[in-house]
Parts: C-alpha cells; structure tokens; sequence
C-alpha cells in the first residue's frame, strides 16, 4: 500500500519521488483523512501593529488546539537560531527598544495521550565533561547525594551512545547557502521565502516516527521536510498551494549531475500542471535502503 492509498487520496500530485509526492492545492481535506500521530507546529513570534508590545497568536494557539479541537500538548520546544537577524527592525535596529527576537515556539500536539516517541533516536553529542566521566569513573566522579536531593549513583557511568536532549533546539539557519538556494539562481526561479533547515525537521523526524512511516506538512514551502522524510527512509506527502514554489522544491531531490537545463524543464513542466516522476532524476542516496 503506497503512501496516497492509505489515506485514500485521489488527487494529481505535482511530483512524485520514490517514497513521497508533492500536492498543489488546500490541505484541509487531508488532515480529516488523517486518524492519529503527532502534530509538530514552528511558530515565530510577532509584534502587535504599531507598538513595540508583543502579540500573544503563538500561545492562543495551543490552547485553542487543545482546548477546543481536542489535541494534546505533548510538549513544548523552543528553536534558537543563533544565526537569525535582528527583527522587527523598528524596535530593535531602529528605536533599539527590544532585544532581537531569535528563538520560535514549536509545539508538539498529539491526538491521543500516548503519542509514538522515542528519544534514543535523537540523543545529543555527550559534554566534554561527561566524556571525561566515561573515560575515567573513579578519577573523575565519586557517586553521592546532590544537594538537590538527587542521589547521583553508578548508573550515571553507563555508555548510552548519547545524552537526553533538551526541548531548547539551538539550530543555525544557513539554508541561503544551501543546494536549493544556488539551484533556484541557476535556473531564474523565485525561492520561497520561509525556509527552515533540514535540522529542525530532522529531529522530529527520527524522535516521532520509524522509517516507513508516513510524514505530512501541510505547508511545504520549498518541501525541506519531505526531502529530510526521503532521506531517512519514511513516506511523505507535502502540500502547498503555490504551484510555482512546489515546482523548485523538486530542486531538493535532484542528483548533482542534473544541469540547470534540465532542472528548469522539470520546473516547468510541474508548474505547467504536469505531473512529473522524479525517480531517474534523484540522488542515488535517497532511495537506498534505510
């Protein structure tokens, strides 16, 4: 059963890859084929018009989710990107009334309380000090109750590939420099303005799912989640309304020794309502086995 039967959709795909196909048009008749699973939403904040005095849309938004549409609030994260620039630029680079505004709220909803997890897919890279730890246990570390009334034992010389993240996502936005960017240049399309990196993505990817598993966004933009879903071996279905950023977010899948020629006649074959089969054209690495 592929990914577009199991929820029954009948629609034309802009474009279709090995695991996953892209849709132009509204993706609300979606979401009410859809029955269970985790809900992942990357809001940024905002001010309100004219003042320097924030809006409160990002946290209304879980509580009417939960309070009214029946979602849970599985948990609450935060994506600092130490790469942002400063905004709005009225209040902070202007007036230099306000701070600059560069971390997100991404709230994980879920449809029942025990939604699929599993955090030993996204352990962080152990500190320097718990390295040490490891190395050298008894020249390091002397097991004993904290202050805190934490009584710190043995256990915390264990090897577990990793330690627990946090729900602080620190994640550098660079995609201006990415594969995308410069293939949208190459061939004269417009980019899509609001892109997030691979990273984001990617954690609540493998945190939430197993490979074979299906992933949605219904706001795919230039489609990095579906790229990163291909990657690591799920189905996906991304659904965006303009036809036009669809069309280069095929650029994502593309290997590098498609040229620009052949890119803008994929591009514009999509855009002109086609559908295309991405397969012949992919990177090798992302229909391997997972």
């Amino acid at each position: 059963m592929t990914h577009r039967d199991r929820i029954g959709l009948e629609a034309i795909p802009a474009y279709i890859t090995h695991r996953g196909a892209a849709y132009c048009g509204d993706s609300r008749e979606l979401l009410n084929r859809l029955p269970d699973g985790s809900f992942v939403l990357d809001l940024g904040g905002a001010y309100q018009k004219g003042i320097p005095a924030r809006s409160l849309y990002n946290f209304r938004v879980p509580i009417r989710f939960c309070d009214e549409l029946g979602f849970f609030l599985a948990e609450d994260f935060y994506w600092f990107n130490p790469s942002k620039l400063p905004s709005p630029i009225e209040w902070v680079n202007k007036r230099k009334m306000r701070v600059k505004d560069s971390v997100n709220t991404v709230w994980w909803f879920s449809k029942t309380e025990w939604p699929k997890a599993d955090v030993t897919q996204v352990l962080a890279e152990y500190s320097d000090r718990m390295k040490k730890l490891l190395e050298d246990p008894d020249g390091f570390y002397s097991p004993k109750k904290r202050p805190s009334g934490h009584d710190i034992g043995r256990g915390f010389e264990k090897e577990n590939k990793g330690a627990i993240p946090s729900n602080l996502l620190q994640i550098a936005n660079s995609e201006s420099n990415g594969k995308y960017s410069s293939r949208c240049k190459a061939v004269g399309t417009k980019q899509h303005p609001a892109r997030f990196p691979a990273k984001l993505p990617e954690f609540f990817i493998r945190f939430l799912t197993d490979p074979g598993d299906l992933v949605v966004d219904i706001f795919a933009g230039s489609n990095t989640t579906g790229w990163v879903a291909e990657k690591e071996g799920r189905q996906w279905l991304a659904f965006d309304k303009e036809r036009e950023y669809l069309a280069s977010s095929s650029f994502r899948f593309l290997a590098d020794n498609v040229d620009s020629d052949e890119m803008r006649a994929l591009y514009n074959e999509i855009n002109a309502g086609e559908m295309v089969e991405l397969g012949e054209y992919m990177q090798a690495d992302l229909f391997s086995s997972v």
